[in-house]
């Protein structure tokens, strides 16, 4: 799809998106896809992402408005919830795109965590999730058919010591969308994970081994990995009308890496090199 046709498949909707940092996020991508759709939406990020200087430029290129929230926070988040709702009116889609672990970037091996860096990781990757949901019941801030929408890995179901605690993050992150998808079906409301392949963000780069988690990827994926902007066009489905009926999954966008077994690129490459160690 070029990046100029527009559907408006999401047009006349308001939506909540978190995580845009810069041009490479998928957060950043979404937001782009869903403004091309028509929709109206709140940017929002940690504090400390105003010192990038870029959410502004996005805000602007969107219409959109940027609040700062520590997700963490629950009066923070609250208060975002309830400032959104008092200025955009209730909110028919939301994306959840914040994951962020100090054990990782201390480099600290799973098997001698910092547990309060694992409580950090905990708290920003998957409760926040929580939060946000918990804020949007207490505030009535979400329309009856809302979508929402949580960025995962599939290392909630595959360990990849790289990703070290956040493995359990995103398997909690799907957990809570689960449950919270079971308790907003009264209303319509749908709530889904998407299991993105690796993807060159910022925030993936900075996983260690990250470029041989992506070569091999690539070569096991039969599409190949997918981008941030086939990704922003996925969730566009999801936030639409066209998938009311898809809630409390786990939905894999990953070129068909989570299901390939192996790939004839892989076992050549494989037997080549075990022809040079013969």
């Amino acid at each position: 799809m070029d990046k100029t046709d527009s559907f408006n498949l999401l047009r006349g909707k308001n939506g909540l998106i978190f995580g845009a940092l810069d041009e490479r996020s998928i957060a950043w991508r979404v937001a782009l896809a869903c403004s091309r759709e028509g929709a109206a939406f709140t940017l929002s990020n940690a504090p400390i992402a105003i010192r990038f200087g870029t959410l502004q430029q996005l805000a602007e290129q969107t219409g959109s408005d940027f609040i700062p929230c520590d997700v963490t926070k629950y009066d923070q988040v609250l208060e975002l919830v309830e400032s959104t709702k008092n200025k955009s009116g209730k909110l028919d889609f939301i994306l959840h795109s914040v994951g962020m672990s100090p054990n990782i970037r201390k480099e600290l091996d799973y098997k001698k965590l910092n547990y309060k860096f694992m409580q950090q990781t905990l708290e920003i990757s998957a409760i926040s999730l929580h939060k946000i949901l918990q804020a949007c019941v207490e505030k009535d801030a979400l329309n009856d058919g809302a979508s929402v929408v949580a960025l995962t890995y599939i290392a909630a179901q595959r360990i990849f010591s790289k990703y070290s605690d956040m493995n359990d993050a995103k398997a909690l992150l799907e957990s809570i969308a689960r449950n919270f998808g079971s308790r907003l079906a009264d209303k319509g409301i749908r709530v889904n994970s998407v299991s993105q392949g690796p993807t060159k963000t910022s925030a993936g780069t900075g996983i260690g081994g990250f470029d041989a988690m992506y070569e091999f990827a690539a070569k096991l994926s039969p599409l190949g990995n997918p981008t941030a902007d086939d990704c922003a066009d996925y969730c566009v489905t999801l936030f639409s009308d066209l998938t009311r009926m898809v809630t409390m999954q786990n939905l894999y966008h990953d070129g068909g890496f989570s299901t390939n077994g192996i790939s004839e690129e892989l076992i050549y490459d494989l037997a080549e090199l075990h022809n040079k160690e013969k």
